[in-house]
């Protein structure tokens, strides 16, 4: 345990040391979520994953999988439509101990018009000439979980991913990092902690100057230039309690405490080192059949136009059914406008299979 505590020490260091030079925003598409499950509770999950979502919630809760494979598909849009992200992930389990897991992620506007030859070479508009593209980001995470023996109800588990980035023709970004997380059950209590990114994930891009020099000279911008973009660690705390209502209700309560190290960031608790963002999610069941979900987060100081600042809180709301081995859950984001982005309506789909 003490050298545990000196390993998270030292990364966390590291982390602070590196905020100095790098971006405060880097591959921000892998802080949405996947499931609608997850979203409903505002991704309050990582003291209670339990599902072929850990892979991306915390690994270590793909050992306690209610089968021996399970499978599960999400699709979202944001932006009245404009953006797109999908989901797709399969879990299996190796033995009583162990388990693994493949995650797909991948957030795009497509059908972006390149209008770069709108004009033909008599100089007039021809709509004809017009190409497109997409802007997409991708993810492949591998998952790994492992029950340890000498703690009871203690788990652990880690990702390997791969990061692919695309802007058309124009630029294309390669990246690699890990995540590793844990999990602790002490009777109806249970623990979380997942650090994303805990070496650091590395994004070299690569951009086709040769597309655009001509057109960002004309217009006085800068020619981008290859570079090296680095996702700094996140730190993640879970603590989560399920209290049995009667014989056939039931209430689970998770709330998530993520820490960034990137210096001050419009959150609730902020500094210049840290800046801790909480959530809170709350599941009613019935006979473990059906579900209504509550979540809240991302709560931020806005400033009017007068000068005055207010503080909003963004409410998420879903609904889940299961029938047998298939379950069917939705998701409501930012109920009521109360963010400044538009709410969206996102569906997933878990089937489990034994053999």
């Amino acid at each position: 345990m003490r050298q545990f505590i000196i390993i998270i020490a030292f990364l966390l260091i590291g982390a602070v040391a590196e905020a100095q030079r790098t971006p405060k925003y880097s591959n921000e598409f892998l802080s949405i979520g996947v499931g609608a499950r997850a979203l409903g509770m505002f991704g309050s999950q990582t003291a209670i994953a339990d599902d072929v979502t850990a892979g991306y919630w915390n690994p270590a809760g793909l050992v306690d999988l209610s089968s021996t494979y399970q499978g599960s598909l999400m699709h979202a849009e944001y932006f009245a439509g404009i953006a797109k992200y999908d989901y797709a992930g399969f879990a299996t389990k190796i033995d009583t101990s162990s388990s693994l897991a493949v995650s797909i992620i991948r957030f795009a506007v497509d059908d972006i018009p390149d209008t770069r030859f709108l004009y033909d070479a008599n100089g007039a508009i021809n709509y004809d000439n017009i190409r497109f593209f997409s802007a997409a980001d991708y993810a492949f995470l591998i998952s790994y979980a492992r029950r340890l023996n000498f703690l009871d109800g203690l788990k652990v588990g880690g990702n390997f991913k791969v990061i692919h980035r695309v802007a058309g023709d124009f630029a294309t970004a390669w990246g690699f990092g890990l995540d590793v997380g844990a999990q602790l059950k002490v009777k109806s209590w249970q623990f979380g902690l997942m650090f994303r990114d805990v070496t650091g994930t590395f994004n070299a891009w690569n951009h086709n100057t040769t597309l655009v020099e001509d057109v960002y000279l004309q217009t006085g911008n800068e020619i981008p230039e290859n570079s090296i973009e680095v996702t700094l660690p996140k730190m993640i705390i879970g603590i989560a309690r399920y209290q049995k209502i009667k014989t056939k209700f039931g209430l689970l309560a998770s709330l998530d405490l993520a820490n960034t190290f990137d210096g001050k960031r419009n959150v609730l608790l902020k500094s210049e080192v840290v800046s801790l963002d909480p959530s809170l999610g709350l599941e009613f069941d019935y006979l473990k059949t059906f579900f209504i979900r509550f979540g809240a987060g991302n709560i931020q100081e806005i400033k009017s136009f007068d000068g005055s600042t207010y503080t909003t809180v963004q409410p998420n709301f879903g609904l889940g059914v299961k029938i047998k081995q298939v379950q069917l859950d939705y998701a409501l984001t930012d109920i009521g406008d109360q963010s400044a982005s538009l709410y969206s309506h996102v569906f997933s789909l878990k089937a489990s299979f034994d053999k």
